[in-house]
């Protein structure tokens, strides 16, 4: 039996039994596994079943899809295999015995020839060629948080009230999740959640906003100020 579990932090929302030919996964009502999130495109994903195998495919998403931290445009899921979506990861488990996967070609981003690798020595360059090279952070100008200053490490960074917020709000009507701040190779991007205001530079934001140096953030009555650690 195959089956996912919707997560948003640790905090399972869904179990899917992988019943169909093919789930499609997205922010629009219309998906099969619908994830209600700016960062989601309308049809981000998709899971594809196969006899015994199960693939997840990128419908080419604005934030593209990741497996156990990198990004894919299709791939054979293993059991325990992590799906990335915007903030929420979906788990994939599977109790169908696979044989062991042959060697595959991958072409690395510095090079142009193509190398076969094993998997090991595959998931090694991977996860090499996807580090996240650009660090910055906040500064709290104004508003009431625990600190002063804070620096985005994570990939998915929470504002909010929820106990898993990296920037904690306080007050009883504090959103749980106001704003979601995700990081990339190339750069930070924010976007809105919670139906909370959120404003960049004075400017109301409704969807994904890329962050540079200096960005005055508003969002759920803090103002922080965006910085690139030198």
């Amino acid at each position: 039996m195959n089956k996912v579990l919707l997560k948003f932090k640790d905090a399972v929302i869904k179990e899917i039994k992988l019943e169909k030919d093919v789930y499609k996964i997205g922010r629009k009502a219309e998906n099969d596994i619908v994830i209600d999130n700016m960062a989601v495109s309308g049809f981000h994903a998709q899971l594809i079943k196969s006899n015994d195998t199960v693939y997840v495919e990128d419908l080419n998403s604005t934030n593209g899809t990741f497996v156990n931290g990198k990004k894919v445009s299709k791939h054979i899921l293993n059991n325990g295999d992590v799906i990335l979506i915007g903030s929420h990861t979906i788990e994939f488990f599977t109790d169908v015995k696979k044989e062991a996967e042959p060697t595959q070609a991958y072409k690395t981003r510095s090079m142009d020839a193509t190398i076969v690798l094993d998997t090991k020595v595959q998931e090694q360059i991977l996860t090499a060629t996807e580090k996240l090279e650009v660090l910055g952070g906040f500064i709290v100008i104004e508003g009431s948080t625990e600190q002063k200053e804070y620096i985005l490490k994570e990939r998915v960074t929470t504002i909010g009230k929820d106990e898993s917020a990296l920037i904690k709000l306080k007050g009883f009507f504090a959103p749980k999740v106001a704003a979601l701040v995700n990081r990339r190779k190339e750069g930070y991007f924010i976007t809105p959640s919670g139906g909370k205001d959120l404003k960049v530079n004075g400017a109301r934001i409704e969807q994904r906003h890329d962050l540079k140096d200096g960005d005055i953030v508003e969002v759920a009555g803090l103002k922080l100020q965006f910085f690139i650690k030198e």
